[in-house]
């Protein structure tokens, strides 16, 4: 994304009242339980806004400035409309929780056109040839993200208490929208995963014996129960290969595997099974949708494996069914 007019860096002036109007942010945001990545996030955006107005007071700062901002990224940086949808919740969030004012409905504001595209979606066949491209522990995450519905992020942060061999239920906790929600644990993936999680124990038996083992926690569980960073439910089912520092509290741990660790996984194996289609990680979520509809589940139970708010977002899989254009049967074939 090029960097706005005014904004060298993409960075503010550096004008005290900005920098601390960026840390009541930062307090504001962890106050309220939200994720790291929605603090660089909202960080980020808010600091390329004051950035757009170098020198300014951000109490002097209003609508008229917002709108702006905001219709400068739809034309100038012709960012898509998610991104000038995620910067605007940005401005809102540091408006009200921080300055105290309701910035209301912006009039004028020009808003970037939102694309209306439909999944792209793997044929059973195509996701085997995929899978079979994949080896040890990103086959399984594949296979849990095709399986169980996982999306990327959830299928990281899973921790090894929500997984449950006896029931054949994955617990994702923390979900999109903070939500929690219970989806099935494939059985073909389940030795597989028990015998990962075997190395995984070892890895964390070795951890402990090296002063090391714990695990970063949620909120304030550190502080309730002080022994459970270390134990064995609380690790996660991916760990990283390697340590490193909390930015929020400073502290070491050996934190979850990075998205782009499936990611380029992925990539090279649907290179290697010559799938022409744009493959990613998240196309896995979509297989897992479409093949359950084209299996004959009803749409609701789609929606709540998948963890949707609204039916309205699922019913974006009913046209890409392996039915044709809406699932409709062409005239041409009665011929």
């Amino acid at each position: 994304m090029a960097d706005l007019v005014g904004s060298p860096g993409g960075e503010p002036s550096g004008l005290p009242d900005q920098k601390a109007a960026l840390d009541r942010l930062v307090q504001a945001i962890r106050a309220r339980h939200y994720s790291y990545r929605t603090e660089e996030t909202y960080a980020h955006w808010t600091r390329r806004f004051l950035a757009f107005f170098p020198g300014k007071d951000p109490a002097r700062l209003g609508p008229g400035e917002v709108n702006t901002f905001l219709s400068h990224l739809a034309v100038k940086g012709r960012v898509s409309a998610s991104t000038q949808n995620q910067a605007l919740s940005a401005l809102l969030f540091f408006y009200k929780e921080v300055l105290g004012e309701d910035l209301g409905q912006l009039e004028g504001l020009v808003r970037a056109k939102r694309p209306q595209y439909l999944p792209v979606v793997l044929s059973r066949d195509e996701v085997r040839a995929l899978l079979g491209r994949l080896e040890g522990e990103a086959r399984i995450m594949a296979t849990l993200l095709y399986g169980a519905g996982l999306r990327l992020r959830e299928c990281l942060e899973l921790r090894v208490k929500d997984v449950d061999f006896e029931r054949n239920q994955i617990t994702v906790r923390g979900g999109k929208g903070a939500k929690d929600r219970a989806t099935m644990l494939p059985a073909g993936v389940k030795e597989p995963l028990a015998l990962h999680l075997d190395g995984v124990r070892r890895l964390h038996d070795r951890d402990l014996g090296k002063g090391w083992g714990d695990a970063p926690l949620p909120f304030a569980l550190e502080r309730k129960y002080p022994d459970a960073p270390r134990s064995w439910g609380w690790q996660w089912v991916f760990p990283s290969d390697t340590r490193s520092k909390d930015p929020r509290s400073g502290k070491v741990y050996r934190f979850h595997r990075h998205e782009s660790f499936l990611q380029k996984a992925v990539k090279r194996a649907a290179s290697q099974a010559g799938l022409h289609k744009p493959v990613g990680p998240h196309t896995l979520r979509h297989c897992f949708a479409t093949h359950l509809l084209e299996g004959g589940y009803d749409i609701r139970t789609v929606q709540e494996l998948l963890g949707h708010a609204d039916v309205s977002t699922t019913m974006i899989y009913t046209h890409v069914l392996n039915r044709g254009g809406l699932g409709v049967k062409s005239p041409a074939d009665g011929l």
